[in-house]
């Protein structure tokens, strides 16, 4: 009896020695030893309670690390947001509860020297955008918008497509108010589309003065001129208005101490003169019209001050759409480099009388039109046998100015060309002037002076040349050539205007009313004669580098005309030049560009208010009852 009831409870309830001997376990080793007997006689271990702990250990351990974990996480958090220049929990509350608007600032106006003409400003155009998450039919939609805007539907629906989840995309921006009407009209769902304002650039005047204004991009930013050179003067500065907003996003009230109201740009008054402006270039479309060559340029300066009165080119664009007109977007008048053939040979006459190597009447022995210099022939248009110096200039003698060349050092020469502005720039108010050449003496062959002197192997930009111009009609002083009169009504600080001494009173004065005056009563310049004032002026006729041949073309060439007025008080100085005529077969720079820059000087000095002299004729002027 004893026994069965031993076995039935021994399946059902713990032994008592048995449970003793595993609690004797962990206080001695004859514990363990009873222990692992009893394991072995009775099939139940006596580590049954040591491996039902372990897990709930386990358990306990990962408990307490998430623990640790996260305050270690909660306490990086707190320290993350203690750190300065990290947004805190106000602010990100606030920038929740608020959305900034961008207000942009009006640009600036652009207008003439007088201020009354407009030639740049700004009016305010809707721009249509589409929200492409909230449409549903998106090929319909690009089919009805293409029409009206005359877009291209396929190409809408694929940006459209391409976009379908965003919230904004613009269709077309700056439309007409007819476009906005037609748009409108088309009961669009609400919520798929909006409108915005935008500023837009226009140029009231066209075409006038392009190459001067230069044009914006579709961001309002300036890619050529003024609009460039200015572009900061002209942005002014953007603003922001800060709006509260409800849960649902919606504008309930204004910020006012956070909003900024935008600041308008400048209004930037030229130099510029609008009439003799259009003047000049319409006669430039007279001269494209009848000599047909591939560009032509003029430029009007004001010798005292340097302000530039008109700067004109043809082909031209039309800034309100200058993609029209890529091919006439470079300003020939800074960016055009061309040797200036014997408009150069003034100042090396100046500067061998100013060193007392020549005399004004000294006779020149021209050698009846062929001279030798080394292994190289000279020749003059016509054969001269012996001419003063005054007369080859009058004349334009090749083989006169080679023997002057000659009585000057290398160094002198190159000097006085230096000092005269060429081989850098003028320092004009308008982007990508470009400096001309004028190489150092250590890179001269043993002709370079003669050609130096003939205006070869050197190059110039007409305004460079209009500058050295107008030092000789300023008495020896070069300026620095401005275009920018004034910014808000305030007189522009600049470089421009800066006076520099180049050569002296006395050689200046008997070079404009001696030999330079001279030219257009008796020599190359006569066709530039006009009634009301005695001028002076040079003429040039440079032949072109052939690229094929390496040489000079005996077809291609530069015809330039410079000329300045009244010769007793010079007003303005004036230079036209037509990049390869191609009428006819005689390209001389009198008989090319001299009218035409007669014409513009006449102009420019009655609208400045300078009265007419009564100007003699000569004999065969009389004779013929007109001048030529």
């Amino acid at each position: 009896m004893a026994h069965a009831a031993s076995g039935r409870f021994g399946d059902s309830a713990p032994d008592v020695p048995r449970f003793t001997a595993a609690f004797d376990a962990g206080h001695g080793s004859g514990g363990v030893a009873r222990s692992s007997s009893a394991a072995g006689s009775d099939g139940v271990p006596g580590a049954t309670p040591v491996s039902r702990t372990r897990p709930v250990c386990v358990r306990i351990q990962l408990l307490l690390t998430a623990v640790v974990v996260a305050w270690v996480v909660l306490l990086v958090r707190v320290l993350t947001l203690s750190v300065p220049g990290e947004p805190t929990a106000r602010e990100r509350v606030q920038r929740q509860q608020t959305v900034t608007v961008h207000l942009p600032a009006r640009p600036g106006d652009i207008v003439d020297r007088s201020g009354e003409v407009l030639l740049a400003t700004t009016v305010v155009r809707p721009s249509l955008y589409v929200v492409p998450a909230q449409i549903v039919h998106r090929w319909q939609l690009a089919r009805r918008l293409a029409g009206v805007l005359h877009l291209d539907a396929a190409e809408l629906f694929a940006r459209l497509d391409r976009n379908r989840d965003k919230q904004f995309l613009w269709v077309k921006r700056r439309l007409s108010e007819e476009q906005r009407r037609r748009v409108e009209a088309m009961g669009l769902p609400p919520g798929t589309y909006g409108f915005r304002d935008e500023y837009l650039r226009v140029y009231p005047q066209g075409t006038l003065a392009c190459h001067v204004l230069g044009w914006r991009d579709i961001d309002g930013v300036g890619r050529a001129g003024v609009e460039r050179s200015c572009g900061e003067l002209l942005r002014g500065r953007d603003g922001r208005r800060v709006l509260r907003v409800d849960a649902l996003r919606k504008a309930v009230a204004v910020d006012e101490r956070a909003s900024v109201e935008p600041a308008p740009g400048a209004t930037v008054r030229l130099t510029i003169d609008a009439a003799i402006q259009r003047f000049a270039e319409t006669r430039l479309d007279a001269v494209m019209e009848q000599w047909r060559p591939i560009s032509a340029t003029a430029v009007v300066l004001e010798p005292s001050t340097g302000e530039v009165l008109a700067m004109a080119n043809r082909p031209a664009f039309d800034p309100n759409r200058p993609a029209r007109g890529s091919a006439g977007w470079t300003n020939r008048a800074i960016q055009s480099r061309y040797e200036p053939g014997s408009t150069i040979k003034p100042f090396v006459v100046a500067e061998a009388v100013r060193l007392g190597r020549v005399r004004p009447d000294e006779p020149i022995d021209c050698e009846h039109g062929v001279y030798r210099i080394g292994g190289r022939v000279l020749h003059d248009h016509h054969p001269y046998g012996t001419l003063s110096v005054t007369d080859v200039l009058v004349k334009s003698s090749n083989i006169g100015m080679a023997k002057i060349v000659g009585r000057l050092s290398r160094e002198e020469l190159h000097g006085v060309l230096a000092r005269f502005g060429f081989g850098r720039p003028t320092g004009i108010e308008l982007p990508g002037e470009a400096s001309g050449l004028l190489r150092g003496v250590s890179e001269w062959s043993r002709y370079s002076a003669a050609s130096l002197a003939m205006g070869q192997e050197l190059t110039a930009t007409p305004l460079q040349v209009t500058v050295a111009y107008a030092a000789l009609a300023n008495r020896g002083r070069r300026v620095v050539p401005r275009i920018i009169a004034a910014v808000d009504g305030r007189m522009r600080v600049s470089f421009g205007g800066a006076v520099t001494p180049v050569l002296s009173e006395t050689v200046s004065d008997w070079l404009v009313r001696g030999p330079l005056a001279d030219v257009v009563t008796r020599g190359t310049g006569r066709r530039a004669k006009i009634a009301e004032f005695r001028i002076a002026g040079k003429s040039g006729t440079a032949q072109k580098v052939d690229p094929d041949g390496g040489g000079y073309s005996s077809r291609k060439h530069v015809s330039s005309f410079v000329c300045l007025g009244p010769v007793e008080a010079p007003r303005a100085v004036v230079l036209v030049l037509v990049d390869e005529p191609s009428v006819g077969d005689v390209h001389y720079g009198g008989l090319v560009a001299g009218p035409a820059a007669a014409e513009i000087l006449r102009f420019t000095l009655l609208r400045l208010g300078v009265s007419p002299e009564n100007v003699p004729r000569t004999a065969a002027e009389r004779r013929g009852g007109r001048r030529r």
